[in-house]
């Protein structure tokens, strides 16, 4: 018997009837606007590949989010390589789901994908669903992805969401307009500006598990300041959390004590965890949905702020509630930072700490960037930093409105050889972020389970260790 026929036959029938998935309508109107916004046009959007790790070996795969966004698709559920296609009728368009479906048992042309293929054999990787399992679930059309090449044929202008596939860019010639996949992908990014209530309930999840992973950390902290690596430890806890309660993380874990605090993004969480030192994790769960959490607490590892850590922490809490007080629908969405910086500005300037003087040649919004160098805040959503190809007006110069979910979190970083502030302040870096949602009289803070102000976090601390 060759390898083929030790696959062939004794296959029980497994087809499954699932229901539809509960953010399934939600994507169908995602869909709807699309097409108004595009009619008579092909519209193409992938959700991306498998990207190499080493050699044989592939990192998780995670859709693009505009994907994600007109599917409603599920990470334990995701394919790589699949591509959505909005074809133009004379009413609208129809939509249809090209994937990857089950591997055949039947000793057909693919018959030998399930035990064969390392990179997609159902054998090595696990079931998939079958197409319609899929059109049930997701509630769209669903054709296999080898016949994708035949449904792009033909003279119709068509979009693509460039740069996720490249066999898909490559199958379709550039629009007739220069700026037509430019303008789509603006589209779909702005289409995830406002939130709709199924998404708000999985930010929700999302942030709760974050919330969940926080107080594992607090919990974990002396186990931690005894390791070389506390950090790493820390890292891990997270990292467990968000793996039992979600997809898995949002972005790299940020675990930064003591002077790694003063590095906006320090991912490598190699260093030490001290005691009498802060620690800056800046962390989110990442929901099976997709949708993430992005959350920054300050922590005195040993449970207590030393009276200068506590003078930094108390200015960046003060900063951060002025933001706060800042988000309201009809407010300009630079509102917020203005509000927190104008907070760091007085008290820096309190503090005697000007790095660059007053001189014509620095703008006043450049004097305390050596301290607290980014913005405040950011959209949140299936991106940490979502909607980023959103235009000026839309986002960045834009209002806020009902449904917007952005966070608030300013920061100062004081770096170790930063010779124009004091001694005691070098090293100590602080930031406080949380997730907010825009309603129709203020803002909600979906994080507020976790404690801001100092004596708060020193009592939640002792509390939970």
């Amino acid at each position: 018997m060759n390898e083929q026929g030790a696959f062939e036959g004794g296959w029980a029938d497994t087809e499954r009837r699932p229901p539809l998935q509960a953010g399934a309508t939600y994507a169908a109107k995602r869909r709807s606007a699309v097409s108004e916004r595009f009619p008579g046009e092909r519209v193409v959007v992938p959700s991306g590949g498998l990207k190499v790790r080493s050699n044989d070996f592939d990192h998780a795969f995670r859709p693009h989010s505009a994907f994600v966004h007109l599917t409603a698709e599920l990470g334990t559920h995701a394919v790589p390589d699949s591509v959505l296609v909005f074809e133009p009728t004379g009413t609208g368009h129809t939509v249809t789901l090209f994937t990857r479906p089950r591997s055949p048992r039947d000793g057909g042309p693919n018959g030998a994908d399930f035990h064969s293929d390392r990179r997609y054999g159902e054998f090595w990787t696990g079931r998939r669903r079958t197409l319609p399992e899929t059109s049930a679930e997701l509630g769209v059309e669903a054709a296999a992805r080898e016949d994708l090449e035949r449904a792009l044929r033909g003279r119709v202008p068509t979009r693509v969401l460039r740069g996720v596939d490249a066999h898909v860019d490559a199958l379709v010639a550039p629009h007739a307009r220069a700026d037509a996949d430019a303008e789509l992908d603006r589209v779909l990014s702005e289409l995830r500006l406002v939130k709709d209530e199924w998404e708000v309930t999985q930010l929700r999840t999302a942030v709760d598990w974050t919330a969940a992973g926080f107080r594992d950390v607090v919990g974990e902290l002396p186990r931690a300041a005894q390791l070389a690596r506390g950090e790493r430890w820390i890292e891990g806890t997270f990292n467990r959390r968000a793996r039992l309660g979600g997809y898995g993380l949002g972005f790299e874990t940020i675990a930064a004590a003591g002077a790694h605090a003063c590095v906006l993004h320090w991912t490598r969480n190699h260093g030490p965890v001290r005691d009498g030192d802060l620690l800056l994790l800046d962390a989110g769960v990442e929901a099976d949905s997709f949708y993430t959490a992005d959350v920054t607490r300050t922590l005195p590892v040993g449970g207590r702020f030393s009276d200068v850590q506590r003078r930094v922490y108390d200015l960046v809490h003060a900063a951060q509630s002025a933001g706060i007080d800042a988000l309201r629908p009809g407010a300009r969405y630079g509102d917020f930072h203005a509000a927190a910086m104008r907070v760091i500005a007085e008290g820096l300037d309190a503090w005697g700490l000007r790095p660059y003087g007053r001189t014509a040649r620095t703008p006043e919004s450049d004097l305390y960037r050596r301290y607290t160098l980014c913005g405040s805040g950011h959209m949140l959503g299936l991106d940490c930093h979502d909607c980023a190809g959103a235009r000026r007006e839309t986002y960045l110069d834009g209002v806020l409105e009902p449904g917007h979910v952005l966070t608030v979190e300013p920061g100062l970083y004081f770096q170790p050889d930063d010779l124009t502030v004091p001694a005691e302040l070098r090293g100590i870096g602080v930031r406080i972020e949380d997730d907010f949602l825009v309603t129709a009289d203020g803002a909600l803070c979906l994080s507020s389970e976790l404690p801001r102000g100092a004596d708060e976090v020193e009592s939640w601390m002792a509390s939970v260790r």
